[in-house]
């Protein structure tokens, strides 16, 4: 089914909306929320509250594009529960990735303090809008997917250092980015 059938469906309040939205999401839904939390129970739970959301939310929303309103959903919950889960404790991809940006998005400040949120927000969609395809979308895998160095590199081809290195060059270089446009 396409994305706006599945719309139609919830504005037509069908429970058929939910099957056909895990029909098409749910992998990408549970590959977003175990990579942040480790743990298929919790992952689980954060699934059907994205479908609960979406049925809560469609109508009168109707998201475009679809699959990153999901995307966006999925990951927020999956963050609030880690962060309820994990209150100080280190051991997820998703404090590895944010430890990876952090050195180069802030100067030992919080973000609020440094430079308004919107601000970096804003600037980081433009470097990423000008980086290349391929560059972008290994961005996108590790710090907003939050997949393992290890699975980026395997469906790249690539060994764990190299994508390490890639990585680690294109931190680099927004570092640079956000020195440039003096936002940090």
């Amino acid at each position: 089914m396409t994305d706006k059938e599945i719309i139609a469906l919830y504005f037509k309040r069908s429970e058929n909306a939910i099957e056909q939205t895990d029909v098409k999401y749910g992998k990408l839904c549970h590959s977003i929320s175990i990579n942040i939390l480790n743990d298929t129970r919790d992952s689980e739970e954060c699934v059907n509250d994205t479908y609960l959301t979406l049925w809560n939310k469609i109508p009168p929303k109707e998201p475009n594009p679809f699959k990153a309103y999901i995307c966006r959903i999925i990951k927020n919950l999956s963050l609030k529960k880690y962060e309820f889960n994990h209150a100080k404790k280190r051991n997820s991809e998703y404090e590895a990735s944010l430890d990876e940006l952090e050195e180069c998005v802030s100067d030992g400040t919080e973000a609020s303090e440094s430079v308004e949120f919107k601000e970096l927000q804003m600037a980081i969609d433009m470097f990423l809008s000008e980086l290349p395809e391929k560059k972008r979308i290994l961005f996108l895998r590790r710090y907003w997917f939050l997949q393992p160095v290890k699975d980026i590199a395997k469906d790249y081809g690539i060994t764990e250092k190299t994508a390490s290195m890639r990585l680690s060059r294109l931190r680099e270089k927004l570092q640079q980015y956000l020195q440039e446009k003096e936002l940090i």
